[in-house]
């Protein structure tokens, strides 16, 4: 009698391929859900839902439409998403993707057939609508529950948000007491009791509606972070500038989505038989020399070009109708390809040459997408609307301040700072040189993890000067290094007078540490810097800074930790970035090499200091490209060139994530 009843029953049977005992049972659920929940409540949906997924699968693609039409207003309705549903978070998120993602798959079936013009539905555009709400949806959710910061700045937003909570919650206990009045049987339920029940569940979403409004009308900003607008096609289009063009993608079980939206013309949409698991295999793979845990430069494997022009020639040929012309290519990542940065793409299909000059210079030759195209990463369509709302930056602020080497405990403050030395020849061969790359968080395998626990960043101390040089910065004022480093300073330094802000330190995601519940900042221990807190600066936390940054450079942060968790992370932070008044990030996407990122991050600002003009991701565009052309590292005693920096492990460890246009 339970399983008879129970959607994740459903689900099981689906996945399983017995489509037509989850119809069975999806009847019997459908049933008992109108009956005793009404049509409008969350779960009756969800089950229509699944009924328009069985459906699916049993080539039923008309009923299908119909109930997928009937379903999703409610599904995707924040009003209907009370505390009320039974089951956890985790799992309802699972039955909606799993419900969305069969509508995806249907549209993009029945695209340029008679059905698409017979139900009048735009399929690209639905289709986008769709994956854009199912790709935020988790990091979505974090922002929300962090908004109460956000909100307890401004006593009059703060009062308008809590009622707005508290009535979600009132709905959620008196969807609680009607599903109890109405599993009793017929003989011992109250029907005046039902209808009052009813009634004040509708008067309470009418209420939280009102107060949704007026918070929409007074605090937009607030509005638009807890309940983003729908992301259309339209609306992404209306925030292009010419030479722009928009990438996303989204990759469900067993199939990859992508569009390409041009600034003018028709929108380009694909579809690719690669699913989640084997893309994230592909992945691995082509990441698997970027980060090599290397000791010294033999262990670097050479770059999988034929591997990579296959994905480039399986996602991104097929749409490039859309993208093509444009110069620079706003793209949004989805699942394994957020840790992936599309610039390391050959457009061609190539195969390296043997070396016939330094270590990896056979690398310069390839077609690579950064050769032609400017790359921005945004963590979300919704933000670029954000992002293009800001305003210019205050003309009198400072260039620069940035935070580097934060000591995790006492015992690393009492110990000297060790720095390998750096690459020199001395008489070895070039292959078994030492390689420095940038220590990372492995606490994954300890039973227990706090920030002691975290491995010292020395060799940012260095580049956070750099940096400071390059832009002209004081040294004295603006760099803060070693127990300087820490949250006391960062919550109380006027940090909106800054035009470039960098945070070189470990980027944490949840579960890194104990208790972490968020993607964080790793900054010192409270007992070494003697401040209060806990040594971290959260996502929250974030959100609470009030910035006005063209920059915020994120130099530790290996978006690829996690097994993509680091890219949702960065997500994360990147939303709470640019709600605190930030333009852009610069986020290194794995262990980075010591030199090359030193080179790589002072060339950019020092292109950026020089040319106002130049947008920020042309001039990471060109940085890169000086690096695979350039010399490489050269040894300080010979002269000679050791090796090239045309590997994309060197030119290609950051990734700009935001707005990536002048300013």
């Amino acid at each position: 009698q339970y399983y008879a009843g129970n959607l994740n029953w459903a689900m099981a049977l689906l996945k399983a391929g017995e489509i037509t005992r989850a119809r069975v049972t999806l009847a019997s659920v459908l049933d008992r859900n109108k009956r005793l929940l009404g049509a409008k409540h969350y779960e009756t949906a969800e089950a229509t839902g699944f009924m328009a997924a069985v459906q699916t699968s049993e080539g039923q693609q008309r009923d299908a439409l119909q109930n997928f039409a009937s379903a999703l207003p409610t599904l995707l309705s924040r009003s209907r998403q009370t505390q009320s549903e039974s089951s956890s978070t985790s799992a309802r998120d699972k039955r909606l993707g799993l419900v969305l993602e069969s509508y995806i798959g249907l549209l993009a079936d029945i695209r340029g057939t008679t059905l698409e013009k017979e139900v009048g539905v735009d399929v690209a555009s639905e289709a986008f609508r769709l994956a854009e709400y199912l790709r935020g949806r988790s990091v979505q959710r974090a922002l929300v529950a962090s908004s109460v910061r956000v909100a307890a700045a401004n006593p009059e937003l703060a009062d308008l948000a809590r009622r707005e909570q508290d009535a979600q919650k009132r709905v959620a206990i008196l969807w609680g007491l009607l599903t109890d009045v109405m599993s009793r049987p017929e003989d011992q339920r109250n029907a005046a009791q039902t209808k009052d029940l009813r009634t004040r569940i509708d008067n309470l979403r009418g209420a939280r509606a009102t107060l949704m409004e007026e918070i929409e009308a007074r605090f937009p900003d607030y509005a638009e972070l807890i309940n983003p607008k729908a992301a259309t096609v339209e609306r992404a289009r209306a925030n292009l500038r010419p030479g722009e063009a928009l990438i996303t993608t989204y990759t469900a079980e067993k199939r990859t989505y992508v569009w390409a939206v041009p600034h003018k013309g028709e929108v380009v949409f694909a579809t690719a038989e690669l699913g989640r698991e084997d893309l994230a295999d592909t992945v691995a793979l082509l990441r698997s020399s970027l980060e090599p845990n290397a000791q010294v430069l033999d262990d670097i494997p050479d770059f999988d070009v034929a591997e990579a022009y296959d994905l480039y020639e399986r996602l991104l040929k097929p749409v490039e109708a859309g993208w093509k012309d444009a110069k620079s290519l706003l793209v949004v990542a989805h699942g394994p390809l957020g840790y992936l940065p599309p610039s390391i793409l050959p457009t061609v299909p190539v195969e390296l040459a043997p070396e016939s000059g330094a270590l990896f210079s056979n690398h310069r030759d390839v077609p690579w997408l950064a050769r032609s195209h400017a790359v921005t990463m945004l963590p979300s369509v919704a933000s670029l609307t954000t992002l293009r709302g800001l305003p210019p930056g205050a003309p009198d602020r400072k260039a620069f301040a940035g935070f580097g080497d934060p000591l995790f405990s006492a015992e690393q403050a009492a110990q000297p700072v060790k720095v390998a030395a750096a690459l020199t020849s001395r008489g070895l061969k070039t292959r078994g040189l030492p390689v420095r790359l940038r220590a990372m968080v492995k606490t994954a395998a300890l039973d227990s993890a706090g920030l002691a626990q975290l491995p010292r960043l020395p060799d940012t101390a260095d580049e956070v000067r750099s940096i400071a040089v390059a832009l002209n910065a004081d040294l004295t004022e603006d760099v803060f290094l070693g127990e300087r480093a820490n949250e006391g300073v960062v919550k109380t330094r006027d940090l909106s007078g800054y035009k470039v802000l960098a945070f070189a330190t470990h980027g944490l995601v949840p579960g890194d540490l104990n208790g972490l519940m968020q993607p964080a900042l790793a900054l010192s221990a409270p007992d070494v810097a003697g401040v209060e807190g806990d040594g971290l600066l959260t996502m929250g936390e974030i959100l609470g800074l009030k910035l006005d940054a063209d920059w915020v450079v994120l130099s530790a942060c290996n978006t690829g930790s996690g097994a993509g968790a680091g890219a949702e992370a960065v997500s994360g932070l990147g939303q709470a970035f640019f709600y605190a008044g930030t333009r852009a990030l610069l986020v290194s996407n794995w262990p980075v090499e010591t030199t090359s990122a030193k080179a790589l991050t002072t060339d950019l600002f020092r292109r950026q200091s020089d040319n106002a003009n130049l947008t920020r991701a042309e001039a990471l565009r060109r940085t890169m490209l000086g690096l695979i052309d350039g010399g490489g590292y050269v040894d300080q005693k010979s002269g000679k060139t050791v090796f090239s920096y045309a590997h994309p492990i060197f030119w290609a460890p950051f990734s700009l994530i935001g707005e990536g246009g002048v300013g």
